[in-house]
């Protein structure tokens, strides 16, 4: 795959340093994964994110309208 080969020539010239992510600092588990509630939220406020109502997404809409 060339996607490999390209990362790989890069981490050999020392250009791209790669660190191995533990599966509890995987942020992206969110948008991948089925999660338990606490785990669901607990990313969602890590990355800054919050889960809105249908009540306050209808708010929203009407504002930007």
């Amino acid at each position: 795959d060339v996607r490999y080969h390209f990362i790989k020539e890069k981490v050999e010239k020392g250009i791209v340093e790669l660190f191995f992510v533990g599966t509890e600092y995987q942020l992206a588990d969110l948008f991948t994964k089925a999660l338990p509630i606490e785990r669901f939220q607990y990313l969602v406020r890590r990355l800054g994110m919050r889960c809105l109502t249908p009540a306050e997404l209808e708010a929203l809409a009407n504002e930007s309208a």
